[in-house]
């Protein structure tokens, strides 16, 4: 979730060691391996992969075994595996691992174009296979789950148990969604919360990351980025169940309509799917990195 630097984009630059002390006679800028895959997309896949299979995983836990109480235990690991996955990943691609980073920093950084769609194309990716490897995982706990509280998976009603996957509004709580429960939010609310929260995530984003920052975290800029996911998955997360990515959310839920969920996951909130998620995460991006850019970038610098 950080921003990329344009000078590290070579796709046939070698892979370089990075072992903290190479083997005596041994240069640690020896190249130690060479791949077609430039190094930009497998920071970026395995990236997203780390952030989706932690933070699903999370969900899945608490849905169906009740191993996480209340949101804030979600939340962080949510907030510790982003920071995990950025620490790893950081220095391939600068670890983007959200669409709306992506394309926020290619409009008010020096990110480029070329690179926008390639990017989120290997978000997607790494999402979905994370999806993929948590189902046979907890694909018993899923059942058992369905099977004690009479869910249908496909049917309505199962996106009690498809919200491991995919988010919905308000958050199912691991329940059928009652027109009670749909009253208290609304589609522009949603909206709302889930553009909100992005712009502040990527506002914190760029600022962490700006060199002349003087109060930067530096070595825990990664644990920044986490814990300021906590905090808005802990505030959000009741609502819209806190998604801020295009990519976690999109590609988990493409699976879930692939393991027998169905049409369920894109008509429970009817087209809150592409609105919320999608279309409010990348335009709160755009407005955070704005902001960004028209005061903390020239204050910076002052």
């Amino acid at each position: 979730m950080a921003r990329q630097d344009p000078s590290e984009t070579a796709a046939d630059e070698p892979m370089r060691a990075t072992r903290p002390e190479p083997p005596p006679n041994v240069s640690a800028d020896v190249a130690v391996a060479i791949t077609p895959v430039p190094k930009w997309a497998i920071g970026e896949f395995f990236g997203t992969f780390l952030l989706v299979f932690f933070g699903c995983g999370s969900v899945c836990a608490a849905v169906t075994t009740g191993a996480q109480v209340g949101v804030f235990q979600i939340a962080i690991v949510w907030g510790l595996g982003i920071a995990t996955a950025i620490y790893l990943t950081g220095s391939l691609s600068s670890a983007h691992l959200n669409p709306a980073v992506t394309i926020a920093s290619a409009a008010w950084s020096r990110f480029p174009l070329r690179l926008v769609l390639p990017y989120i194309a290997v978000q997607m990716l790494g999402a979905f296979a994370a999806a993929a490897l948590l189902y046979p995982i907890f694909s018993g706990a899923i059942a058992a789950f369905e099977k004690k509280n009479a869910i249908e998976r496909g049917q309505p009603g199962s996106e009690a148990s498809a919200m491991i996957f995919g988010e919905y509004y308000p958050n199912p709580g691991g329940k059928p969604l009652t027109a009670a429960a749909r009253a208290t939010m609304s589609s522009s609310a949603a909206f709302t919360a889930e553009l909100i929260g992005t712009a502040i995530l990527v506002l914190v984003i760029f600022c962490v990351t700006d060199d002349r920052n003087a109060t930067r975290p530096q070595l825990l800029t990664a644990a920044t980025i986490g814990l300021t996911v906590t905090i808005l998955i802990s505030l959000l997360g009741p609502l819209t169940m806190a998604g801020l990515n295009p990519a976690r959310d999109l590609a988990p839920r493409l699976f879930s309509t692939m393991a027998g969920w169905r049409a369920v996951p894109f008509q429970v909130n009817g087209l809150g799917w592409l609105t919320v998620y999608i279309v409010a995460p990348i335009t709160g991006g755009l407005i955070g990195g704005a902001i960004y850019r028209l005061f903390f970038r020239a204050a910076y610098r002052a």
